[in-house]
């Protein structure tokens, strides 16, 4: 296409932008017209990639780090003949693929965005893994929003794409000076965010967003720059062409007052079609997978299910080569460094970084990738947003969490995850597992890699004692009963740390007279209902004892399997429920209530208000 039929294309995805919106009701018309200029050129002269066969290796990424302006990506799917006329204007409307934000029921969308801030994090992820995993020449093209640029997050991924010199990455940024209430931190001084980015080691070009020589000839720039990502940053207008909504504050997120009106001042209706340039052909990385070979512990050894994880994520790596690890600059103590050591080509260090961490992962996996992402379980809170928006995508995760609960012993509590177990059982199809030794954690960290959604593996700073065999099998939504006994009259339920304790508990009160079964409740999501469901038919009282606090993690999980108008059981439920400090681990699970003692006093109540 020449310069004047690249500005009609332009027009034509402001017009299907305000038509979508119109018919909707809702939506953001005025951010998508001012990036219409930006995305016309990009698709017609720029991007490779093929609608027909989007898993194709070597495919462009386009992601719309600005989701709500969804409108014109869906106008360009429609330029590109990829979405019918009536399937635009389904937009928002009840089954269609055209949601209000991006997901990837659509095919040719890689992640889902509209939470602001995360689609350059996650497109960092995707060049890495074209630049280091795949291999493949391929570019990622990121549009954001100026109103996002006030997130940490994106500094985050400036910083980790510069590091990288990630120059198959270009950041198209669509500087229209108004955010939602009002003019935006930089409004249209371009140099302050071309100021900051270089700062990151980026190469800049600032451009009149609305001029289409200069953006084709910034995007050729982009794609010329070699050893340094690429930040197009474009002067551009909310609202573009249309006299009563461009550049006015107090139309955001609002259908066009008077769309016909404005369609015709846009120049009316188009369908014009673009033939988007084919990618490379290239193939796709082989990345063969054989059993893994995993390490294996001996019963009544001690060992730290957090270097059980290391040992068996290194295992796993070399069974598998479509396996990479992550870690936010904890690896010594997550134990990481074990894959990193085996096979560093395959390791991506994030450094403290933990929503670029999530990202990277969530833009790897995008590509085919089994990431698994490792941190201290108290700051993947850092990261809630970006693993709630990694299960509206459906991706395709593991995500590690060290140095669980009060049991880390002296370092107090700005250190223990204490609602780690919350934040993943409330994310969309998780799973997750707290195992207790081991075997088990090496079990359930090779189970993970084929498990779909996002899964969340729980592991304990000090060394535990080893109860079951390296043969054991641990199904997802399974447990073990570890005691039981034809006159059990209580049911102790833990997982992790808390199952040595139980195990102890269960024997004090043995010699009291009082026998107590004792179940592994290894996975937390889904929960092995049938067992307690068991347990409380034959016993009547269940203490479940967790090292977290009492609201959505263990305590939770067991009382759910009694919804639905079953009747529950006498239940006491011991958690942390008081502010930690510096302690020893075992005087920290004292203190808190959720050692043997205090399991064995918690039991014997339930069992005297039996009788």
């Amino acid at each position: 296409m020449d310069h004047e039929q690249l500005s009609e294309l332009g027009q034509q995805l402001r017009v299907d932008a305000v038509r979508a919106a119109d018919a909707a009701g809702s939506g953001h018309p005025t951010s998508s017209m001012s990036a219409a200029d930006l995305m016309a050129v990009l698709l017609a002269s720029h991007l490779q990639y093929s609608f027909d066969r989007p898993e194709h290796p070597g495919n462009d990424h386009l992601v719309f780090s600005k989701g709500h302006a969804s409108p014109l990506l869906y106008a360009l799917f429609k330029a590109a003949g990829a979405v019918p006329d009536d399937e635009l204007l389904s937009f928002r409307k009840l089954g269609s693929r055209l949601e209000g934000h991006p997901t990837p029921r659509l095919p040719w969308v890689d992640v889902a965005t509209g939470s602001l801030g995360q689609g350059l994090p996650v497109g960092v992820g995707l060049a890495l893994a074209g630049k280091r995993l795949d291999r493949l020449p391929y570019r990622v093209w990121v549009l954001c929003g100026d109103s996002e640029m006030a997130e940490g997050s994106m500094w985050e991924a400036f910083e980790h794409a510069g590091h990288e010199r990630l120059d198959n990455l270009t950041a198209v940024i669509d500087v229209n000076r108004l955010g939602q209430r009002g003019p935006t931190r930089h409004a249209w001084d371009l140099d302050a965010y071309a100021r900051r980015i270089q700062a990151f080691g980026w190469h800049t070009v600032e451009i009149d967003g609305h001029d289409i020589a200069a953006i084709d000839e910034a995007y050729a720039e982009a794609r010329a720059t070699a050893l340094r990502p690429t930040a197009v940053i474009a002067r551009t207008m909310k609202g573009r062409g249309v006299t009563a909504v461009q550049d006015r504050e107090g139309f955001h997120g609002k259908p066009l007052p008077d769309a016909a009106e404005a369609i015709t001042e846009l120049g009316g209706v188009r369908d014009l079609r673009v033939e988007v340039h084919a990618p490379p052909e290239v193939r796709e990385p082989q990345r063969p997978i054989t059993a893994p070979d995993l390490p294996r512990f001996d019963v009544g050894s001690k060992a730290a299910t957090r270097t059980a994880y290391g040992q068996a994520l290194a295992a796993i790596g070399t069974a598998r080569a479509d396996v990479v690890a992550l870690d936010g600059e904890v690896g010594d103590s997550t134990r990481t460094e074990f894959f990193a050591k085996d096979h560093p080509d395959r390791y991506v260090e994030c450094y403290i970084a933990e929503q670029q961490l999530v990202a990277a992962a969530v833009g790897m996996q995008a590509r085919g990738w089994i990431p698994y992402a490792a941190t201290f379980a108290a700051f993947l809170t850092r990261a809630h947003d970006f693993l709630r928006m990694a299960a509206v995508s459906r991706a395709h995760l593991v995500v590690v969490g060290s140095h669980a609960g009060v049991a880390i012993g002296e370092d107090g509590p700005s250190q223990m995850g204490l609602e780690d177990l919350a934040l993943f059982r409330a994310l969309h199809d998780s799973i997750v597992l707290y195992p207790c030794d081991a075997n088990q954690t090496a079990a359930l960290v090779a189970e993970l890699a084929d498990r779909p959604g996002v899964g969340y593996l729980r592991t304990t700073r000090g060394d535990t004692p080893v109860i079951y065999g390296p043969d054991e099998v641990f199904p997802v939504g399974g447990s073990k009963l570890l005691r039981t006994s034809d006159t059990d009259r209580v049911t102790l339920v833990a997982a992790g740390v808390t199952v040595h304790e139980a195990l102890a508990a269960a024997g004090a009160l043995a010699a009291e007279g009082i026998a107590a079964r004792v179940i592994d409740l290894y996975s937390l999501k889904p929960v092995d209902t049938a067992a307690l469901r068991t347990a409380a038919e034959v016993t009547g009282c269940l203490v479940t004892v967790e090292d977290h606090h009492p609201e959505g993690g263990l305590g939770d999980a067991v009382a759910e399997a009694f919804a639905g108008g079953r009747p529950a059981p006498r239940m006491t439920r011991l958690a942390v429920r008081t502010m930690p400090a510096s302690a020893a681990p075992e005087e920290q699970l004292h203190a808190a209530d959720i050692d043997a003692d205090a399991i064995v006093a918690a039991a014997r109540r339930l069992v005297e208000m039996a009788d």
